[in-house]
């Protein structure tokens, strides 16, 4: 019986300093550093691979991947991530590509606090720079390792320097003209310090696309510990669940949802289609009518799901 669930890369510092009026989260940091910001940090056990000439992306990805156990060489992420027509990678091929290599890349918020949050938890993060101006760009990746508030000081794994330095204000200039562009490449069922539930679910859901369900559980199960209350998380569990043929629990995480929100379609639906799958047909049956009359966008789906747990019920 066919299956119908829903699946869930320096100018001069008088020109990078130039020209900002807003208010800057370097100038509030280092006035009044958070309590559990205040203590200097340094990751010296993050790896180095110096950057070679417009391959600053494969050999920051390569730093992150390989701290986070991937074994992976700069050399082999440049067919990966390298675009040779811009000269560099694209923030979408590097997020790609540590999905591919079984981690979740998480996008932080625009907060230089969330930067150094998960620092301060131990990871090394991946930022976008742009070393020039806004209207003659020098992008460029780098990852930081450290920080120190009392100093105004941070440290990179950057281009030729495995310790370089610089201060929170420059850097924060230069990340913001990079859209403050910084992503935590984590293990399956790792959550970033500062996460929402929405942004979570979306880099797991690259799991599911690649066919990883083994990793889309782990990370799903994760994300309803920390949000029980949410129906993504628990949807895409027991979607993860049903990929694997865990048929039973993934029948129980959706009689869940169906529990806490009875006119839930979709979950009524993978219900439906768990249940018939184990032969359950009169339950699947009356599941399946359920989110026929809810209908909704997938009503075309409810209806096949319903029209084949009859059919295979008279037979």
């Amino acid at each position: 019986m066919a299956a119908r669930y829903l699946p869930g890369g320096l100018l001069l510092l008088a020109l990078l300093l130039g020209g900002c009026a807003a208010p800057l989260q370097s100038q509030r940091l280092l006035k009044q550093p958070p309590p559990k910001l205040a203590q200097p940090v340094l990751l010296s056990d993050v790896p180095f691979y110096p950057q070679q000439i417009h391959q600053c992306g494969p050999a920051a990805l390569a730093t992150v991947l390989n701290w986070s156990d991937v074994a992976v060489t700069p050399e082999e992420l440049v067919s990966e991530v390298y675009v040779p027509e811009r000269k560099g990678s694209l923030q979408v091929e590097l997020l790609a590509a540590a999905r591919r290599h079984g981690r979740i890349a998480y996008v932080l918020r625009p907060k230089l606090d969330d930067v150094l949050a998960e620092v301060r938890a131990g990871r090394p993060v991946l930022v976008l720079q742009n070393l020039g101006l806004s209207w003659y760009p020098r992008w460029h990746y780098a990852v930081v390792v450290g920080y120190d508030l009392g100093a105004d000081r941070l440290t990179l794994r950057s281009g030729d320097e495995a310790m370089h330095t610089e201060t929170l204000e420059l850097f924060e200039r230069t990340w913001d003209r990079g859209k403050d562009w910084a992503v935590v490449v984590l293990r399956p069922g790792q959550l970033p310090v500062h996460a929402d539930a929405l942004s979570y679910l979306q880099s797991v859901v690259g799991f599911e696309r690649l066919g990883d369900w083994r990793a889309a559980e782990v990370s799903y199960r994760a994300a309803l510990h920390r949000w029980p209350d949410d129906i993504g998380a628990a949807m895409g569990l027991g979607n993860s669940y049903y990929a694997q043929g865990k048929l039973k629990q993934a029948a129980a995480r959706y009689r869940a949802v169906v529990d806490a929100h009875s006119d839930y379609a979709p979950a009524l639906n993978n219900l439906a289609q768990t249940l018939a799958d184990l032969k359950q047909w009169d339950e699947a049956e009356r599941y399946a009518r359920r989110a026929v009359a809810l209908g909704g966008p997938q009503a075309d789906t409810y209806r096949q799901t319903l029209e084949s747990i009859r059919a295979h019920r008279d037979r």
